[in-house]
């Protein structure tokens, strides 16, 4: 199901102050909802821990409605690593949508070589490895470690286990955004897209430590997919 490659949404502290590791939350639980030019389509949960110095990231979604008779199997995701100073530093990564084994990816991040590795449709690539790359579901609770300071563009790369990207946004802060948690205030990030990519756009919730709290996507077909916070839950 591509609706849940929301979670493939990226930036990176390079455009950006990060706050002290020592200030992560123990845990946060959120939910999503997820859209299809406007029919419900999925409902996502993900969870976030950390102890001793490490991070532990799930993802599920569950298609709904009649999806749900075609996708039985929630598509699920995993991000662990350390924390640092500026933030979350991925060591694993490994998701997979429905049964078969190439709908399975995987990402090992071997920061002293500055490599890393990547598993998807039976193969295995070695890529260079840039400070500060995140994987599709980690970078998402990267924000919590970010605050804007006047920058106007932000340029991260991620990896979503199948190839490893560069992204541009332009930063819009200031703005606000109605979801089912209320009238937020947020930053509003703009992919500044090439040909042949997606339009994308998030909202971050300062109230909420800079968590998403909507997401769309369009692509070049005209199909939209939207995700937005229905519940968000954070234990300092």
């Amino acid at each position: 199901m591509r609706a849940v490659t929301f979670v493939a949404l990226v930036w990176l502290c390079a455009a950006m102050h990060g706050a002290a590791a020592a200030a992560v939350p123990k845990s946060i639980s959120a939910r999503y909802d997820v859209y299809m030019n406007g029919m419900h389509i999925a409902e996502m949960t993900e969870s976030f821990e950390s102890v001793n110095g490490e991070y532990r990231l799930v993802s599920e979604s569950q298609a709904v409605g009649v999806l749900a008779l075609f996708h039985r199997r929630p598509a699920r995701f995993v991000s662990s690593g350390r924390l640092i100073p500026s933030g979350l530093q991925p060591q694993r990564f490994e998701g997979q949508r429905g049964d078969r084994e190439s709908r399975r990816v995987r990402g090992e991040f071997d920061w002293a070589a500055g490599r890393l590795t990547i598993e998807h449709d039976g193969r295995t690539e070695h890529l260079p490895l840039a400070a500060g790359t995140q994987d599709r579901l980690s970078v998402m609770y990267q924000f919590m470690f970010l605050v804007p300071d006047g920058q106007r563009e932000l340029s991260i790369s991620m990896t979503n286990g199948r190839k490893l990207d560069r992204y541009l946004y332009a930063i819009r802060p200031g703005t606000e955004v109605d979801t089912p948690l209320g009238r937020l205030a947020a930053v509003h990030l703009v992919r500044q897209r090439r040909q042949n990519e997606n339009a994308t756009e998030v909202w971050l919730s300062p109230e909420h430590r800079h968590l998403p709290v909507k997401m769309t996507i369009v692509e070049e077909d005209g199909s939209r997919y939207e995700q937005v916070a229905t519940r968000i839950e954070i234990i300092p």
